[in-house]
């Protein structure tokens, strides 16, 4: 059975770090990355690591400020936010795609996390 597993949320202050991680169960993946929405909002694209050479892509939103990795084994994949603002509340999803696509959009994931509350304060 295929599971994917984050952990990390919770509630900060503008301008501090959060970090997330998302473990994958049951097979390997060649994309994982991360949407996240809001309340009365669509899920967003936030950050991707892709099948070649971990090639990372990130919503303009989030540029210079999260940064996305994963492990050697390519099961586990975080997200270290930082300079967090109050508009970066939501839910985090954990996102994983089988094929070797160049993009990370919604219709294309195979696998959702159960999602992850990020609470930032101002």
């Amino acid at each position: 059975q295929v599971r994917l597993v984050e952990s990390g949320g919770g509630l900060v202050q503008a301008g501090g770090s959060l970090r997330l991680s998302c473990a994958a169960s049951g097979r390997t993946f060649s994309n994982m990355g991360w949407f996240r929405q809001a309340p009365g909002k669509e899920r967003e694209f936030v950050a991707g690591i892709m099948w070649n050479d971990d090639k990372t892509l990130y919503a303009d939103s989030v540029k210079g400020r999260f940064t996305v990795s994963r492990d050697n084994t390519k099961t586990t994949v975080f997200l270290q936010m930082g300079s967090l603002k109050p508009e970066d509340t939501a839910v985090y999803y954990c996102a994983a795609q089988v094929g070797r696509r160049s993009i990370m959009v919604g219709p294309l994931i195979d696998y959702w996390g159960q999602g992850t509350q990020v609470t930032v304060s101002s």
